[in-house]
């Protein structure tokens, strides 16, 4: 039995960002390592991995040239905390670190070709 390819509508791409790739689509809101900029900017991905646009499949080796992601900045979240714990018995030593790792919300506006 042969399944058919169901023709997609909306772009998709892969992008490199932070030594991490997420799949983005236009819309989608991702939460990324935090960047140094303020709620409102927007923001350009040129290191694009793969590209989608309905059945024109396009993979970089290793990257695309002439495709932008562009995303808008909505704001900076703190992810929960993780604690650490180092203990030894009978000597009275406990230390407890934590951490709060800070992300940058964005959502996706457009891809774009060239």
């Amino acid at each position: 039995m042969v399944k058919e390819v169901k023709d997609v509508k909306s772009k998709l791409a892969i992008i490199k960002d932070g030594g991490k790739q997420y799949e983005v689509k236009e819309g989608l809101k991702l939460n990324l390592e935090r960047k140094n900029v303020k709620p409102g900017d927007e923001i350009e991905f040129k290191e694009i991995l793969l590209y989608v646009d309905g059945n024109d499949v396009k993979i970089g080796a290793p990257l695309l040239s002439g495709i932008t992601v562009k995303a808008k900045v909505e704001g900076e979240i703190k992810a929960p905390k993780v604690t650490s714990i180092r203990f030894h018995r009978r000597t009275g030593l406990r230390v407890e670190r934590g951490h709060r790792q800070k992300y940058t919300t964005v959502k996706v506006t457009g891809i774009i070709t060239a």
